[in-house]
């Protein structure tokens, strides 16, 4: 009993006085081991990158002279590595410390040495990157390219001389220091950076501490350092002809301050190194940093690229690691400045300046998964102008084109959310905008079909199974999660991305068939799916809108897909067999609605829309086969069926007596007809039999379907739709415009009226006073007659 309580009482005791220490330890043990196999795994890599790119032999000499710790990890493999190598490393890394500084226990810097070093790796897979850089995830190698400064060389050597005699003999770049480096703006940049720094270069964090505890006056007397136009211009001269990196480091600090202008000093944790109290000021800097700052990164830290399309970014250079704080700094400000911008030429020049570097952002990872989300937000707003958009979209397409497998597939999922989340208000304001994003978004599919084709699976499988679950579920509103324009503009975006890249063209060019073509009849099959949900005339401008995305796909692949019997469905609904209600309504949009409202149903307007969106897409679905050999045979069914229902349509009793679609239809018979017999007397002249498939495919190849009967007419027919639309358009331009001046009338009148009552007030305030002065100055003389008296 009393060894128990013993015990316990020691085990209090240990858990008081020592666990913390112990676990502490541990951590930091179990960091330095995971810091230690993230370098030689990159180191590792580093060998197979410098055989691509065949580096310069001097440099690879002098790096493999210079350290041997390094070397002897580079020529231990993984597997040794992971087996136990690292021990031996670090147990005579932790020798040599002591051997340097004497006993001491392990401080908390040390931890942060080895902290997450690779955290931002998850972000991202990293398979497959393209970016053949020494350090990947942010400059781990911190330690051993950065030199020393003067001050701190000149201390150790006066400190401890045997030392430095050591380093001098056996690590002479270890003693390197930059005299132009001014240290002070870089721990000042460093401060304003993303706080992914503690984990991509833990060394420099340290410093910068340091330093904020050394010199805390300084800090004080650059605060109220004002910016002038002379300073700016000044700068701007000195990168312009001399390439100054100290001129651009102070540029980036003004531009910081620019981006962060009046905000809340509370909510600002840093000291910004300068103030802008001037407009004028303002636009200087934005216009300098925004255009210069990436011309002198790119002289500085030139890129190589090779054949394949790969980029090379010198990142275990000295020189990336001094500017790797100031490329965060002035991206992070960007990405911060962006969120007050509105004007539109500002957005495409600030977006636009991003491109240029991308190539220098992908070690860092945190930064640029913010940078995706901010640009796709400008590229995915639907109040963005199309410069805007296109702007955004190059910055997106540049990370697709050099980013690695996890990079590409970020950007692509969040481009698809993007576009998807646009959708939910479709109108005739933003419909353009939307078709411009489904247009550009399909590109960026088809550059690596790898990444494109799981992508693109894994979306059209989530459609399907929306589609089921409204199948399956038995309530009310069920049909909702599919009838909606997210749902119609997704699956018509996929048959932009389909037609695109795997066209017969773009197999050609490639030599290959796409990898995408498989995508095809999982798709059609969602979209035949969906357009038969609910087979009523309320939502036949929704099958409409499918049947168009259907009729790209085939034109584009040469897919035959069936659709006459989804066209016949509408001409047979009751209110294409009955005779409508006349109605004065405007006529619907059939392209900016997938619903038509209750007030127009069974109705005139909507029967003759309903009727032209029939004819048009009935003549444009032959139109694809109108060169076929067997044309005649594949549109007799359908004949069959139209001359039946325009036989029904003309009863007196039964009929729906709408001559207008009566007459659409029996011109349509006819071009079917005539391109029919056109047909049969090109193939009465052919002498191969039906078998030969090569001959069959060959029919009529050279020759252009618009020269077809059913050709010609349907380009006749697409003319006078765009003079239609066109017209409409301008129509419902001037109609915003006389809205407007309208608005502008009624607030000037407004104006008016209230400087009218203002001045009326003020008279009759005028008059009261004069009225009361009157009365004063009565008063007064009756005053003085009684004092007379």
């Amino acid at each position: 009993m009393g060894s128990q309580k013993k015990n316990l009482k020691a085990t209090k005791k240990f858990e008081k006085n020592h666990l913390k220490g112990v676990l502490d330890k541990r951590k930091e043990t179990a960091k330095v081991k995971q810091r230690m196999q993230v370098k030689a795994k990159k180191q590792s890599k580093n060998t197979k990158d410098s055989e691509f790119f065949k580096k310069d032999e001097a440099a690879a000499k002098a790096k493999a002279n210079g350290h041997q710790k390094d070397a002897k990890v580079s020529a231990m493999s993984v597997d040794d590595f992971f087996q136990g190598g690292f021990e031996d490393i670090i147990d005579k890394k932790d020798k040599k410390a002591a051997k340097k500084l004497g006993k001491r226990k392990r401080d908390a810097p040390a931890g942060e040495e080895g902290s997450d070093s690779d955290s931002d790796a998850g972000d991202f897979s990293g398979e497959d990157e393209p970016v053949a850089s020494d350090s990947e995830d942010g400059g781990s190698d911190d330690d051993e390219n950065l030199g020393m400064t003067k001050e701190a060389m000149d201390k150790l050597a006066q400190n401890d001389p045997e030392f430095y005699k050591f380093l001098k003999e056996n690590d002479p770049e270890a003693l390197d220091f930059d005299e132009n480096a001014d240290l002070a703006e870089v721990d000042e940049l460093s401060a304003g950076s993303d706080h992914s720094d503690d984990d991509e270069q833990p060394k420099k964090k340290r410093k910068k501490d340091a330093k904020k505890k050394a010199a805390p006056e300084e800090e004080e007397v650059l605060v109220d350092n004002e910016l002038t136009r002379e300073m700016v211009a000044k700068w701007k001269k000195l990168i312009e002809e001399k390439q100054s990196l100290r001129a651009a480091r102070q540029v980036v600090l003004a531009f910081r301050c620019a981006a962060h202008l009046n905000e809340d000093d509370a909510d600002d944790e840093k000291t910004q190194r300068y103030t802008i109290s001037s407009p004028e000021v303002f636009h200087d800097i934005l216009i300098v940093a925004l255009k210069q700052i990436p011309e002198i990164i790119s002289h500085h830290l030139p890129i190589k690229e090779s054949a394949s399309g790969k980029i090379y970014v010198p990142t275990d250079s000295k020189k990336f690691h001094t500017l790797s704080i100031m490329i965060k700094t002035f991206t992070a400000s960007i990405i911060h400045l962006l969120s007050t911008l509105s004007d539109d030429s500002t957005l495409k020049l600030t977006i636009g300046s991003l491109e240029p570097l991308v190539p220098y952002l992908m070690s860092f990872r945190k930064l640029l998964k913010a940078l995706i989300k901010t640009v796709v937000n400008y590229w995915a707003r639907p109040a963005s102008s199309e410069t805007t958009k296109i702007t955004s979209f190059l910055v997106l397409r540049r990370l697709v084109v050099i980013g690695d497998k996890g990079i590409r597939e970020t950007v692509l999922k969040a481009v698809y959310q993007g576009l998807v989340s646009s959708c939910r208000a479709t109108n005739i304001n933003t419909i353009q905008g939307i078709n411009l994003m489904k247009n550009s978004a399909a590109e960026l599919w088809g550059i690596d079909q790898t990444v494109g084709y799981t992508t693109a699976f894994t979306f059209i499988r989530q459609l399907a199974i929306h589609l089921r679950n409204s199948i399956v579920k038995k309530e009310k509103d069920a049909h909702k999660i599919v009838y909606n324009w997210q749902y119609t503009h997704s699956l018509d975006f996929w048959s932009c991305v389909l037609s695109e890249h795997c066209s017969s063209l773009k197999e050609a060019e490639a030599g290959k068939e796409s990898q995408l073509k498989l995508l095809i009849y999982p798709l059609v099959q969602v979209t035949l799916g969906a357009m038969r949900l609910i087979p009523s005339p309320t939502f036949f401008p929704l099958r409409f809108h499918l049947i168009r995305s259907i009729l790209r796909l085939s034109r584009a692949t040469n897919t035959y897909i069936p659709l006459a019997s989804a066209l016949i469905e509408v001409l047979e609904s009751a209110d294409m067999r009955r005779f409508p209600k006349a109605s004065s309504i405007k006529p619907l949009d059939f392209n900016v609605a997938y619903k038509a409202p209750k007030s127009y149903l069974r109705t005139r307007v909507y029967q003759d829309g309903v009727g032209e969106q029939v004819v048009e897409l009935f003549s444009e679905y032959f139109t694809i086969w109108a060169k076929n050999i067997a044309f005649p045979e594949f549109t007799l069914p359908v004949l069959i069926q139209l001359k039946r229902w325009v036989k029904q349509g003309r009863k007196i009793s039964t009929g729906n007596k709408n001559n207008k679609v009566i007459s659409q239809i029996v011109l349509l018979v006819q071009k079917l007809e005539a391109n029919a017999k056109f047909i049969e007397e090109k193939r009465a002249k052919v002498d191969f039999a039906p078998k030969d498939r090569a001959q069959v495919d060959a029919f009529l190849r050279d020759f252009d379907w618009e020269k077809t009967p059913l050709g010609a007419f349907v380009v006749v027919q697409r003319k006078i739709r765009e003079q239609k639309a066109k017209a409409l358009e301008d129509a419902r331009k001037e109609d915003e415009k006389k809205r407007k001046q309208e608005e502008k009338d009624a607030l000037a009148a407004n104006a008016e009226d209230d400087s009218e009552e203002e001045y009326a007030d003020e008279l009759m305030d005028d008059e009261a006073e004069e009225a009361e002065e009157d009365e004063d100055d009565e008063e007064e003389d009756d005053d003085v007659e009684d004092d007379d008296e």
